[in-house]
């Protein structure tokens, strides 16, 4: 198995890292600890979480996905498992996440308040890697800084990084970081794909300079770059059917983004050259995912563990160049398909 660091920290993970996002509302806890045993059998060390898991989140829901993982864990070695969670992004980022009353913030009091329930979910002592969820535009960002520096400092937690951030919020949190003397962002956990390729433009080159490492999330584009959705198809059971079915508008401004005519074009492309090099699209995407030297482990999901095994077969792939440059020329002609 190969091993990678996260940024300049101690955490030696496996180029794939298990998501658990489905735990607890797509997955059965029957299935969920199905999904866990096969990666970890197959060697996967690194598992992500994060306290308003499973997605969608409802104020019914939030916590299931890691007390699900926390139950899981118990028949297992602590040390064996690097545990990555998120505290909630603050209520006026993203969305206002049904945790806290939908007020969170990413100050001291929220970051406080999230660890611990984290920790009494996932039934340890400590996080590998606590990271922000979404950037904060009000707090200021030396408070949150100095507000997850202090549990690294009391031993709840042994890194930190980011989640959904800018080129200008990573290096203005890492520049803080240095002037202040406080743990920094060792990663950033982005969205991150063939469908999906911006982190390039900036971010990529801020990870290398500074030496941080991305978590791409959502490297199958949200199940689209397994081909089921080609050809105007919304499978049954599908996340996006569930997203269709729910109504919301942001849910549905995913959905249009996630699948549209670009992102489609895009993946039959990849279809055929995956299909030229005798592998799966899935295979495909997720050793694209890993292949680049900013990455230190590509995340992936499922809702049952046979989902899993096309993802686990990029564990022993190393792409091509021909393989890269064909891809790259599908991103030239059709640039940048989520928008």
């Amino acid at each position: 198995m190969e091993y990678r660091y996260i940024g300049t920290s101690g955490l030696r993970v496996t180029p794939i890292c298990l998501g658990t996002m489905t735990f607890g509302r797509m997955s059965t806890k029957k299935q969920s600890f199905e999904i866990m045993d096969k990666a970890y059998d197959r060697g996967i060390n690194f598992f992500d979480n994060a306290e308003m898991y499973p997605v969608p989140p409802t104020a019914n829901t939030i916590g299931l996905s890691e007390e699900i993982m926390g139950e899981w864990m118990k028949g297992k070695s602590r040390e064996s498992i690097i545990v990555a969670t998120k505290v909630a992004g603050a209520a006026n980022g993203r969305f206002p996440a049904p945790v806290r009353h939908q007020l969170t913030a990413i100050d001291r009091f929220h970051i406080e308040r999230g660890i611990e329930g984290s920790l009494r979910r996932l039934k340890t002592d400590y996080i590998d890697l606590y990271q922000i969820h979404w950037p904060d535009t009000v707090i200021p960002l030396e408070e949150s800084m100095e507000a997850m520096d202090r549990l690294v400092q009391n031993g709840k937690v042994r890194y930190i990084g980011t989640s959904n951030d800018s080129a200008y919020g990573l290096t203005k949190a890492n520049e803080i970081s240095k002037y202040k003397n406080l743990a920094r962002f060792q990663s950033i956990q982005n969205n991150f794909s063939l469908n999906e390729p911006r982190f390039f433009d900036e971010l990529a080159h801020v990870c290398r300079k500074e030496k941080i490492s991305l978590l791409p999330f959502s490297p199958l584009a949200g199940g689209v770059l397994t081909g089921k959705y080609q050809n105007g198809i919304i499978p049954k059971g599908s996340r996006f059917e569930e997203y269709s079915a729910l109504n919301l508008p942001r849910l549905n401004a995913m959905k249009n983004r996630f699948i549209s005519k670009k992102t489609l074009s895009a993946t039959e492309r990849y279809i055929q050259i995956a299909a030229d090099h005798g592998m799966s699209i899935t295979t495909l995407s997720a050793a694209w995912s890993k292949h680049w030297d900013f990455v230190a482990s590509t995340i992936i999901g499922a809702r049952t563990a046979q989902q899993l095994d096309d993802s686990l077969k990029a564990l022993d792939i190393t792409l091509s160049d021909e393989i890269i440059e064909d891809c790259a020329q599908v991103q030239k002609e059709i640039m940048y398909p989520m928008g």
